[in-house]
């Protein structure tokens, strides 16, 4: 009898280098790069069709656990648990806790650890290439996956491989090699002996913990005891957040891959992208005869080699060769493809500037819908806002604002203070800075409204939460 596999879906990075699509509050993983579903419900339905898999574990950011949860149910799937990180702690602890997890449903669980921001074109060959490695994971090996490289990146991980453990492309690795120069990444390429780190793994839940406490029992006595001592919260699991603060911050790599003597690679040509820049985006994109690839509201002539993104507003691109042009509603990054890694640099401006164009956009997801921001000025700021049918917002108070509410479309339930009333098309009331309040939407269709604030703060802390059916602070 074959064991389960139970697929862990790792979702808490940050995707600073695909700015300024990719923001904090909305990064890549839940955006729709490559087709018309994001990178995080691709990697889902990625597992369709592989025997004795079970519904994944997914570890994520606790900011994002709506999003997370949103995005699985829009394609029909349920994770086996959703396990939200208090803050990040890198890869090796967020695999431990999954481990944990898998451990506790099935002692001989053999988990298949993947990004939730990775592109993988030949899903038939991924499925194959799991076979392989499930097959050494059941001989104690702990897998990973190499991609054969096609020219000398200078972006990944290497993994230099060892002896062959099968005729079927399966190695031990003699070592993992951090990213080269270009010199170094070329002598690799020629060598042929050397793979990119591709970051995914599959190995049995009880040998990774076995091997994570032999190298680093600090963090797995933290990730055990945060898993312990972790709590349930609507649909979600809570790691015990002060526990697994206190957990050292490591990938799998350093923790235990390269501490390891049981690291075995299985190479594969599997049509994968990290999608780690504009320029590998670009390269991984449907593009025209003469190189380029457009989205959206686009206009282009004598235009080479160039990637050109419009999310709002019509852009238009002559004369120019091997840039990438991106626009959005607040921010519009206009770049050399050479340069794609030096996006840090603006988003560390935008940090240090204490700015928010890095943190969210204009629109804002929040689990009853969605706003954003129309206008702002001095002591004013408007807002367009749509709540989602049968939800509402917290009932809340604001020490420093006043709002009024217009509704565009829809029935609104508005609760001031002891007044409760029902407000349709075209239809307004007023909220006085202090009044306890809450909106609802009562209809069938999704409510939108025009929210006019005044005040002399207008931050989005000055919320207090009285009763929330999210259950947010």
């Amino acid at each position: 009898m074959q064991p389960n596999i139970y697929p862990v879906i790792l979702s808490g990075g940050s995707g600073t280098r695909l700015w300024p699509l990719s923001r904090t509050a909305l990064p890549k993983q839940f955006l729709p790069l490559v087709s018309e579903r994001t990178l995080f419900q691709e990697t889902v339905l990625r597992l369709k069709g592989l025997p004795n898999v079970s519904a994944p574990l997914v570890v994520c950011n606790n900011d994002h656990r709506f999003l997370a949860a949103e995005q699985m149910q829009a394609i029909g799937a349920q994770p086996m648990l959703h396990i939200l990180e208090p803050v990040g702690r890198n890869t090796a602890p967020a695999v431990a806790v999954a481990a944990f997890a898998a451990v506790d449903k099935d002692a001989d669980a053999i988990l298949l650890v993947m990004a939730a921001d990775h592109l993988i074109r030949d899903v038939e060959g991924f499925h194959g290439a799991i076979e392989k490695a499930g097959a050494l994971a059941q001989q104690d090996r702990l897998v990973t996956f190499g991609i054969k490289p096609d020219n000398p990146a200078t972006g990944f991980g290497y993994i230099e491989r060892g002896s062959a453990l099968a005729e079927d492309g399966s190695f031990s690795v003699a070592r993992f090699v951090e990213k080269p120069d270009a010199e170094t990444a070329k002598a690799f390429l020629a060598s042929g002996k050397f793979f990119w780190n591709s970051g995914m793994f599959v190995f049995k839940a009880s040998v990774y913990l076995a091997e994570l406490e032999s190298h680093r029992p600090d963090i797995h006595q933290a990730a055990e005891l945060a898993w312990q001592h972790s709590t349930h919260d609507l649909d979600f699991c809570r790691l015990h957040e002060s526990d697994f603060a206190a957990c050292p911050s490591e990938s799998i790599d350093y923790a235990v891959m390269e501490r390891t003597k049981s690291a075995a690679v299985v190479s594969v040509d599997i049509g994968w992208s990290d999608i780690g820049s504009w320029s590998s985006l670009a390269e991984v994109s449907e593009q025209d005869a003469r190189g380029n690839s457009v989205r959206g509201d686009v206009y282009i002539a004598e235009t080479h080699g160039s990637y050109v993104r419009a999310e709002s507003r019509m852009v238009a691109t002559i004369g120019v060769r091997d840039l990438v042009v991106v626009e959005t509603a607040d921010a519009v990054l206009v770049m050399h493809k050479d340069m794609a890694q030096d996006v840090k640099h603006a988003v560390e401006y935008l940090k240090q500037a204490e700015r928010t164009e890095h943190l969210v956009h204009r629109r804002v997801y929040r689990p009853w819908g969605y706003y954003e921001g129309i206008d702002m000025g001095e002591r004013f700021q408007v807002k367009r806002i749509m709540v989602k049918p049968a939800a509402k917002l917290s009932l809340q108070m604001h020490y420093h604002r006043a709002e009024h509410w217009i509704v565009v479309s829809g029935t609104a339930k508005v609760t001031c203070g002891d007044r409760v009333e029902l407000l349709h098309e075209n239809q307004s009331t007023y909220i006085p800075i202090g009044q306890t309040h809450r909106l609802e939407n009562v209809g069938r269709l999704p409510l939108f409204m025009i929210e006019v604030q005044s005040g002399s703060y207008l931050g989005e802390d000055d919320i207090v939460r009285f009763e929330d059916d999210y259950r947010r602070s």
